[in-house]
């Protein structure tokens, strides 16, 4: 099933935990079932010339299409103020590759340490 993917922008306040919940939905708005796919995903500085860390995936739901993308708070410590780029890369159980998610981290300092 190629499709464009999606695109979301994220802020995430450095030495934070930062978790966001996904669905995977298919053009008539009906849950895509993620059994047997595996997901990767990986932080990059937006000239794409050093990666920043790879978030864990997890499915939480397959059949619902239920997944989260997570960087722990050691992770974002490592991150400077600036923007990032970042996709979620789908593999099905027969081995086909598709990007589903794109975006951008805009990565906030905050104040408390």
């Amino acid at each position: 099933m190629a499709i464009a993917p999606g695109t979301y922008d994220m802020t995430i306040q450095r030495r934070s935990d930062h978790n966001v919940n996904f669905e995977a939905k298919d053009s008539d708005s009906a849950a895509i079932n993620l059994s047997g796919y595996s997901l990767a995903s990986q932080v990059w500085d937006s000239s794409r010339s050093a990666k920043a860390a790879d978030a864990t995936m997890t499915i939480t739901n397959a059949s619902g299409g239920l997944f989260s993308w997570k960087l722990t708070d050691t992770q974002t410590a490592t991150l400077t103020a600036g923007e990032y780029k970042y996709d979620i890369l789908f593999t099905d159980g027969s081995g086909n590759k598709e990007f589903w998610v794109e975006g951008t981290i805009y990565m906030d300092e905050g104040y408390t340490a």
